[in-house]
């Protein structure tokens, strides 16, 4: 039975067949008292790395899947303060498509994988139902916006949407 690379299955094929060869090597060049010793420290890792992938849930309560989904760092306050004022200018179309509706999607994939565990962008369909099917398109991530500017009503219910979720 074969493997795939990258599959749990030949990640410990590798990682048995380096332990192994390590424990002869240290045998071969340094003894018994050197083997015993890498063995016991092979060990403790493997010890610990299957008590942390085993017990990934019960460390941070399952907030690693949802996070993974967020792949950007937050802006400040301040820096809200200007995507919002940029967005709603005039010339606001261009920082619409580049920024706003970016981070309000980000934000809307964070609210759903978290309070739901929805994920957007695999799942658009359940996020369409929680979300609505009237803001939906402003954040659909496989559509451009319905429009080229954003009204600022259309603004507070995503915003007041994303509050409620």
């Amino acid at each position: 039975m074969s493997s795939k690379p990258g599959s749990v299955r030949h990640s410990l094929v590798v990682l048995g067949t380096a332990a192994v060869a390590t424990e002869v090597l240290l045998a071969l060049a340094d003894g018994a008292a050197a083997a015993a010793t890498g063995l016991a420290l092979i060990t403790a890792v493997a010890l610990a790395l299957g008590r942390y992938a085993a017990g990934a849930a019960a460390q941070d309560s399952g907030h690693r899947r949802p996070v993974r989904l967020l792949d950007s760092r937050a802006p400040a306050l301040g820096g809200w303060r200007r995507i919002v004022a940029k967005t709603l200018a005039d010339d606001g179309e261009a920082h619409l498509a580049t920024v706003m509706r970016p981070q309000l999607q980000r934000l809307f994939a964070a609210r759903l994988a978290e309070r739901h565990g929805v994920a957007m962008y695999r799942d658009p369909r359940r996020a369409r139902a929680l979300v609505g099917a009237e803001l939906w398109p402003w954040i659909d991530p496989e559509t451009t916006a319905p429009r080229p500017t954003l009204p600022e009503p259309v603004l507070r219910s995503l915003l007041d949407r994303l509050e409620a979720l």
